[in-house]
């Protein structure tokens, strides 16, 4: 069914397509759109579910891990500080093995207060052990949660999956959405360690020296066979509803001379700034990064690289910059734009590319 959504609404509507047990989620600024489209669905029954209020983000993502740990179905959808209340339970979540899936609208962090577009707040929570995926449409919104689901439930996999949008530029733009009809897209949840109430007994949490290493390493083996497991839903999800994705998405890049990375909302402006720069006679492509856990192979051999970064490491760099630099040979144009919703245009992109200098960094605006 084709309607106009916002990418709330989009993924509102996949998570309720998704058919989740449970729903906990608090409100925030700009994610709460999401949860109060999910809590009208299960008040007037179009959504068989338990939607619980929390009294916060932290009590959220635990009430997730509790009703996953029994079996269930989850999801909740979170922003910033938010996100970073949960940090202690997004461990637990990944650590635990419970396929937790979240939508993340990415907003700055304070002080000051602001509640615009960043990727630091994600990005604070990449070691945790969760899957992140960054959007950049409505559409993507819609098709990345319901993928999420059956990625995160897979066997091979077990670990929670972080769908990340742009706050405002995207969680409350209006774009033409095309809903599917699920069926056994997503089959249903079983979760092989699941506490069964049949069976009862105890479980002791505390793992010594000569054990934990080896659940850190089963979480990193699941990591990396997760990217088959991307790879086989998103084919799947090709053959099924005719919308094919990848770990990136490439723009005019066969020929190109020097590419663009970035990710979300700025991965698609930097498509017009590469239109613009071909008809300067200029030979550019564009790299969205799609998943950055777990973060792609990238084929930059040859080409100079543009890396547009909102977000930063303070004493490090742009965390994708540098997450190009140790996978690859590149030195990349590292450039700090759109920190805290900052405007930047396909002109804008198009003017970093020009000005490039391989290995320097430049932030957007700021003058020395």
């Amino acid at each position: 069914m084709l309607t106009i959504a916002t990418g709330n609404r989009a993924v509102a509507e996949a998570a309720k397509a998704a058919r989740p047990g449970v729903i906990a989620a608090y409100p925030i600024t700009p994610q709460t759109e999401i949860v109060e489209q999910l809590a009208s669905y299960v008040a007037d029954g179009s959504l068989d579910a338990d939607y619980i209020p929390v009294e916060s983000e932290h009590s959220a993502m635990a009430a997730c891990i509790g009703a996953s740990a029994a079996g269930a179905r989850t999801f909740t959808a979170t922003s910033s500080h938010g996100l970073l209340y949960m940090q202690e339970m997004l461990h637990w979540a990944a650590g635990a093995r419970t396929p937790v899936v979240m939508a993340n609208v990415n907003r700055a962090l304070g002080p000051g207060w602001n509640i615009w577009a960043e990727h630091t707040d994600a990005f604070s929570q990449r070691d945790t052990g969760w899957l992140q995926v960054f959007v950049g449409s409505v559409q993507e919104a819609y098709d990345a949660t319901l993928m999420a689901f059956r990625i995160a439930e897979d066997e091979r996999v077990l670990l929670p999956v972080m769908v990340n949008q742009d706050g405002f530029l995207l969680s409350h733009i209006t774009q033409s959405l095309e809903s599917v009809e699920v069926g056994d897209f997503i089959p249903p949840f079983s979760l092989p360690h699941a506490i069964d109430t049949a069976r009862p007994r105890g479980y002791g949490t505390l793992t010594g020296p000569e054990h934990y290493y080896r659940f850190r390493w089963d979480m990193e083996r699941s990591m990396r066979a997760s990217k088959e497991v991307i790879r086989e839903t998103e084919a799947e999800f090709a053959r099924r509803f005719g919308r094919a994705y990848g770990p990136i998405e490439e723009y005019r890049c066969e020929d190109a001379d020097v590419i663009v990375i970035a990710l979300g909302t700025l991965g698609k402006e930097a498509e017009v700034a590469v239109d613009v720069l071909r008809g300067e006679g200029v030979k550019a492509g564009s790299m969205r990064l799609r998943w950055f856990r777990p973060f792609p192979a990238l084929d930059l051999s040859g080409r100079d690289v543009v890396v547009i970064d909102r977000d930063y490491s303070f004493g490090f760099g742009g965390v994708v910059a540098q997450s190009v630099r140790a996978t690859t040979r590149a030195e990349p144009y590292s450039v700090i734009a759109g920190l805290g919703g900052q405007e930047v245009t396909y002109d804008d992109i198009a003017q970093f590319v020009r000005q490039r200098e391989a290995g320097a960094e430049f932030w957007f605006g700021v003058s020395d």
